[in-house]
């Protein structure tokens, strides 16, 4: 006979809060809502005392090993993250004062690349100029694994750094679908209004529509949840994107 008891499982019951039960109640599972409404909800249902983060879950019909359906870019949300970004600026000293005046925290080259095989990334982002890719190969190994290294694709190899710097603090953010096809995204704090953060989610979901691959079949985005930060899931109506 099969063991059905499984104590892990009511331990997570028994850990749920009062306020935690009061949010689930207060969501469908079964309901699409609509992007507005969803962005509203999320903010009511909301449980955490801090300013949590607000994260969109979009599911997309693409296989991520082929090539072209390795969905990937960036985008600048409208109303930012809420979330002051650290910038470093690999260059040379001739793009130290471009770094600086667009509002890079730290720029350099020698320096950075010793403090990172040292074990220091306490970095957001990193951007790079091209002629310096070489020197920051030798720390891929330790920026790869944490989603650091500078990439042309995402616009952080870059001769033009202070556009680079100004757009990382401006509220650009990058997004790559997982191994299961699904990219996650924060668009805001949930001390942002209702509308700004349907604007800055419409933002993403407008930029992975226009990433759809010709090779996709089917239905391209399968499901789109919003949640924030120890919060229950919203289930968002794609067709209400429209």
């Amino acid at each position: 006979m099969s063991k059905t008891f499984e104590p892990q499982n009511l331990l997570i019951m028994a850990k749920l809060s009062k306020k935690r039960k009061a949010a689930e109640a207060k969501v469908d599972p079964d309901k699409l809502y609509n992007l507005d409404d969803a962005m509203a909800l999320v903010k009511e249902v909301n449980t955490t005392k801090f300013d949590s983060s607000v994260d969109l879950h979009v599911r997309l019909g693409v296989d991520p090993r082929k090539a072209d359906q390795a969905i990937r870019g960036t985008v600048v949300l409208p109303n930012g993250t809420g979330k002051t970004k650290k910038v470093l600026v690999l260059c040379t000293p001739d793009k130290e004062d471009e770094a600086k005046e667009a509002g890079a925290d730290y720029f350099g080259l020698e320096e950075y690349v010793q403090k990172i095989q040292q074990g220091w990334t306490d970095i957001d982002v990193i951007i790079a100029t091209p002629n310096v890719m070489a020197q920051v190969g030798k720390v891929g190994r330790i920026l790869g694994p944490r989603g650091l290294m500078p990439n042309p694709k995402t616009g952080t190899v870059t001769p033009n750094v202070g556009n680079a710097v100004k757009d990382v603090k401006g509220g650009k953010v990058e997004f790559r679908v997982d191994k299961y096809g699904i990219t996650h995204n924060s668009v805001g704090r949930v001390s942002f209004t209702a509308e700004k953060l349907a604007e800055n989610a419409k933002e993403v979901l407008t930029t992975l529509l226009s990433l759809k691959p010709s090779s996709a079949k089917g239905i391209y985005m399968k499901s789109v949840t919003i949640a924030s930060t120890m919060s229950p899931g919203i289930k968002v109506d794609p067709s209400s994107l429209n």
